[in-house]
């Protein structure tokens, strides 16, 4: 969505108010979890909805017989 909009992650990391470094977690998928008045600023600078940036990946089943 960023190369789409031609915008720097340095860019929008300011204009959202979060550290460029959270902005790479974020992009790499490295977080647990994201504050929606987070997702809220990135969509809105990126005139994009959620679903634009997020995937649903399910975990992997544990095998059977395991402890989880």
């Amino acid at each position: 969505m960023l190369a789409l909009r031609k915008v720097r992650s340095k860019d929008l990391a300011e204009r959202v108010g979060i550290t460029e470094a959270n902005l790479s977690l974020l992009k790499q998928g490295r977080v647990k979890g994201v504050r929606f008045e987070t997702l809220a600023a990135i969509c809105a600078e990126l005139q994009c909805q959620p679903g634009d940036l997020l995937r649903f990946v399910p975990d992997e089943p544990a095998p059977p017989g395991s402890k989880t």
